[in-house]
């Protein structure tokens, strides 16, 4: 056969790969249960030990981690590299309700570093995790809730409620710390015993989809929703949320402690959110010791009754320089004030003071109680932009106050529609500028402007 035969019989034969060759870079992850290695999933038996050794083989091999159907009790579960955590509808992961389930580790709980309980789940300095399905993860955090009214009922008669947050051990549901390459998306969060989705010194994070319930079966205190702290390039975006505190959050840290730290919060994004109920519905603060530049938030709906749709919130010892911030495509109902700010935000919680006859105490009481100076403390907001934002039913359309030698500075308000009863009222801003925008009120009268400069438009 000469070498022109040999090229058309070659011609002809049908091009087959073996399916290793085709499939090769596109193969699905191997795929261990945990039922395989004795989990019960009977919502009786503590299946802590079986997931977590499931979860150590599968970093070994870069596998996903699934369930049979049911109710799997479990105490703190540590993900890690490479390992995809696949809750399937018909799964619930149950939390104990025994404390000494959940391991102490070193993090960061409401602004200052400390050992506390770890989460239900957690992403604790690693990469490559996922996190995902339409199954359910229940924190079971009623027990926790009590405990902490009960010790703030203790403690607030001593002038101790800034301690009660702290000495109130209550495990998070899902912790995401020092980590990166993370993705949180489509499972149903409910009852935790304290945040809900924290977000801690990470970078690279999606969560998306989730829906957060933490109003099952009673009001949880402190169940914020998303808390993103002193991390960069998180998105959260889909997310529909019920809770008792804040529901979307950006921190990053408190006092003394935050201002050593000095990590801020940057390159976030939220868009195309729901807030059902919560204390409010995107929120900065209160800890702004570390800053926040360059964050976007957009696309949300925010219910009533939750009270305040648009929350900044801070005080005279966390400092900070918040800037760059942009809000646009807001819609309100029935949110009874449209638009806060408040840097002197709750005393009682903010300011610690040890008591003189308190004898020997832990020595994060001491960090919180170490004096800023007010220099130092003040925290400075600048260079915000508010466009596009609906609000019907509302009590008051501003709640706004700083500090003369900080004013609020360089702050656009452009197509505003709002309605409310009252205007409420604006201090220390300074460049303030409203463009198309159309406030209007009851009383037929503006927000009352005091100790300000350059507010334009309104």
């Amino acid at each position: 056969m000469n070498r022109r035969s040999v090229i058309r019989t070659l011609a002809a034969i049908p091009l087959v790969l073996p399916v290793r060759a085709l499939t090769q870079g596109t193969r699905r992850a191997p795929m261990l249960k945990v039922n395989d290695f004795g989990a019960k999933g009977d919502g009786a038996t503590l299946d802590t030990v079986a997931i977590q050794a499931t979860i150590d083989r599968a970093a070994q091999m870069g596998a996903t981690v699934r369930f049979a159907p049911g109710v799997y009790l479990t105490g703190s579960l540590f993900l890690k590299s490479g390992v995809t955590l696949l809750i399937d509808e018909g799964v619930r992961l149950r939390g104990s309700r025994s404390l000494e389930d959940y391991a102490s580790i070193r993090t960061r709980v409401a602004g200052i570093e400390m050992v506390w309980p770890a989460a239900l789940l957690n992403v604790y300095q690693q990469s490559g995790v996922r996190i995902e399905g339409t199954g359910v993860i229940d924190g079971d955090g009623k027990v926790f809730w009590d405990s902490y009214w009960k010790l703030r009922h203790e403690y607030e008669p001593r002038g101790l409620r800034w301690a009660a947050d702290y000495d109130c051990r209550r495990p998070r549901l899902v912790h995401i710390y020092g980590s990166s390459d993370v993705t949180l998306r489509g499972l149903h969060l409910t009852r935790s015993g304290f945040w809900t989705v924290h977000v801690c010194y990470s970078k690279d994070v999606h969560i998306s989809e989730v829906t957060i319930r933490n109003n099952e079966g009673g009001r949880g205190p402190s169940t914020d929703g998303i808390d993103v702290d002193s991390s960069q390039r998180v998105v959260v975006e889909k997310a529909d949320i019920e809770c008792n505190d804040d529901a979307i959050c950006m921190k990053a840290g408190r006092d003394s402690d935050g201002l050593r730290v000095a990590r801020s919060t940057h390159d976030v994004t939220v868009r195309d959110c729901v807030i059902r109920d919560a204390a409010a519905g995107v929120t900065f603060g209160s800890e702004t010791s570390g800053g926040f530049h360059h964050i976007e938030i957009s696309g949300l709906r925010i219910l009533g009754p939750t009270p305040i749709g648009i929350l900044f919130k801070s005080a005279r010892t966390r400092g900070g320089q918040l800037s760059d911030i942009h809000l646009r495509d807001i819609q309100m109902q029935n949110v009874p004030t449209i638009f806060r700010i408040n840097l002197n935000w709750n005393p009682q919680y903010s300011y610690a003071n040890i008591p003189a006859d308190a004898g020997n105490v832990p020595p994060y009481w001491r960090v919180l109680a170490t004096p800023v100076s007010r220099a130092e403390g003040i925290p400075r907001l600048s260079d915000v932009s508010v466009h596009d934002v609906v609000a019907r039913g509302a009590r008051q359309a501003f709640d706004v106050a700083a500090y003369p030698e900080a004013p609020l500075r360089h702050f656009r308000f452009e197509r505003l529609d709002w309605e409310a009863q009252s205007g409420g009222h604006i201090e220390n801003a300074a460049d303030w500028v409203f463009r198309h925008s159309s406030v209007r009120t009851a009383d037929g009268g503006p927000p009352v402007i005091r100790q300000s400069t350059g507010v334009t438009g309104l």
